[in-house]
C-alpha cells in the first residue's frame, strides 16, 4: 500500500505538470486521474509477462488512459458540469470526452510512466529489475 502510494503521488504530481506545461493549466481532478493512470499503467508488467514486447505494453497503457479519461470525462464534464475539458472540436472525438490525438499521445507517454513505474519500484523498494523486450529484442536499462 506505501509503495503504491508513493507512486500515485509521484505520478499524479507528473501528470498535472504536464499538463500545465502541454495547456497552460490543470484542475485538482487530474491528480487523482494521473494517480490512477500511474498505478494502473506502471504495473502491467505486473500482470504481462516481461517477455512482451514494450510496444503492447504501450498500447495496453494507451487504451487504459483513454478509458479512464472517457470516464472521468463522464463524471466530472458531463454530470457535474465543471467543464474541464471539451474535444468536441477535434476530429475522431467521442461525445468531446476522448479523441484520437489525445489516445495517440497516451501511447508515447505510456512509456516514461512505465519505465519510471519500474525504476521507481527498483530503485526504492529493491523490485526485479526492469528488462524489456523491444521488436524482439532484449533490452535491460541501466539504473
Amino acid at each position: 500500500m506505501k509503495r503504491n502510494l508513493i507512486i500515485g503521488l509521484i505520478g499524479g504530481l507528473l501528470y498535472v505538470m504536464t499538463e500545465i506545461v502541454w495547456r497552460g493549466y490543470t484542475h485538482w481532478s487530474m491528480f487523482i486521474l494521473g494517480m490512477i493512470c500511474t498505478l494502473i499503467v506502471g504495473s502491467l508488467n505486473n500482470y504481462l509477462p516481461w517477455n512482451m514486447d514494450l510496444s503492447i505494453q504501450m498500447l495496453c497503457g494507451s487504451l487504459i488512459i483513454t478509458i479512464l479519461e472517457f470516464i472521468t470525462g463522464y463524471i466530472v464534464n458531463i454530470l457535474l458540469r465543471w467543464n474541464i475539458w471539451d474535444y468536441s472540436h477535434m476530429p475522431f472525438n467521442f461525445i468531446g470526452q476522448i479523441c484520437l490525438m489525445y489516445t495517440l499521445l497516451w501511447f508515447l507517454l505510456s512509456l516514461p510512466v512505465i519505465l519510471l513505474d519500474d525504476y521507481l519500484r527498483y530503485e526504492l523498494f529493491n523490485d526485479e529489475k526492469p528488462h524489456y523486450k523491444i521488436f524482439g529484442y532484449q533490452l535491460v536499462l541501466c539504473y
